[in-house]
């Protein structure tokens, strides 16, 4: 049963009236969501620069790790809309990306911290 459907059920109104315009003046406008692209742009070439370095292995895998986390974030709290939207979202995808990681960490404990 689709949403349409189920209120059609109750009686409800298909479109909310409430609902026009409820989140147009918390949401970024499109030169900020250029801004993030380019922010992602750089941090990616970073990465890539990252990878051509003479670095340790454990501190490459480290950098680029924590990178990832900071893309990860920007993109979950502006293109998904976690930023303007309830915490609860926020807190559920915190929460993942943590389990990522102890299960990254379990992984790496169990084949005795080898990572090739």
């Amino acid at each position: 049963m689709t949403l349409a459907e189920y209120r059609k059920k109750r009686g409800e109104p298909l479109i909310r009236e409430d609902a026009d315009g409820a989140h147009d003046d918390k949401h970024p406008g499109a030169l900020e969501y250029v801004q993030i692209g380019v922010i992602l742009a750089i941090i990616t070439a970073a990465e890539v620069g990252l990878y051509y370095l003479d670095l340790d292995f454990t501190l490459l895998v480290a950098m680029l790790l924590t990178l990832s986390v900071v893309k990860f974030a920007m993109v979950v709290l502006w293109f998904m809309h976690l930023k303007f939207d309830a915490s609860l979202f926020s807190i559920l995808f915190a929460g993942g990306l943590a389990l990522a990681f102890v299960v990254f960490g379990v992984a790496i404990a169990v084949l005795r911290g080898s990572l090739t």
